[in-house]
């Protein structure tokens, strides 16, 4: 979690925004990423709820997207 970083609840996920805005190329990099402590950047990839579905293809998903947008 990054909320020790960011000194803030929970930021949003990479898949609630996209879940949000319709698709994962829908998102620009300053949409998910936040600056914290240090200028350490974060971002959460997000996945499904515990139990149900395969939380490795968020992950998946979340990484394509940052190489994508040269992160």
């Amino acid at each position: 979690s990054t909320r020790l970083i960011l000194h803030a609840k929970a930021q949003d996920t990479i898949l609630s925004l996209a879940a949000s805005a319709g698709s994962v190329e829908d998102l620009e990099l300053e949409d998910v990423m936040k600056v914290g402590y240090k200028d350490i950047r974060c971002v959460e990839s997000g996945g499904p709820e515990p139990g149900v579905g395969c939380a490795g293809r968020g992950v998946i998903t979340s990484i394509n997207f940052l190489e994508e947008n040269g992160a």
